[in-house]
């Protein structure tokens, strides 16, 4: 049963090099939603002092 379940283990795990992509794709994401959350801070700042001047 155990070494069964240790085959499974080992068959699950990744290559070296599919991690990495995988860690480069995710710090892309999260850069990504960084810039989203910072343009949409700005957008609003920028339409709210718009409003304010008419």
């Amino acid at each position: 049963m155990f070494e069964l379940l240790a085959v499974f283990t080992l068959a699950a795990e990744k290559a070296p090099e599919e991690e990495g992509r995988d860690i480069i794709i995710v710090m892309l994401v999260v850069g990504l939603i960084f810039l989203g959350v910072v343009v949409v801070g700005e957008l609003t700042k920028w339409l709210s002092h718009r409003r304010r001047k008419h």
